[in-house]
């Protein structure tokens, strides 16, 4: 059986923080499914480095859940 498909707003968006979108205002939105799949590649890199969030790293499991996101071709 084959895995559900991931949604932005489902199974992404909850998973940054008022905080974190706040900390990358600047850059780009967190909560915005166009934003974070344009960037999804450099979010991804930081986000497996442990240096995204600046607070902590995400446990494997939240990870594994964006980079499935991702590369389902970041639905909303």
């Amino acid at each position: 059986m084959s895995e559900p498909t991931l949604s932005f707003e489902r199974d992404v968006k909850p998973l940054f923080r008022e905080k974190d979108r706040a900390s990358m205002s600047k850059a780009f939105d967190l909560w915005s499914a166009a934003d974070v799949a344009a960037h999804g590649e450099a979010i991804a890199g930081r986000l497996r480095d442990g240096s995204m969030p600046c607070d902590g790293p995400w446990p494997a499991e939240q990870i594994e859940t964006f980079t499935r996101w991702l590369d389902a071709d970041a639905r909303p």
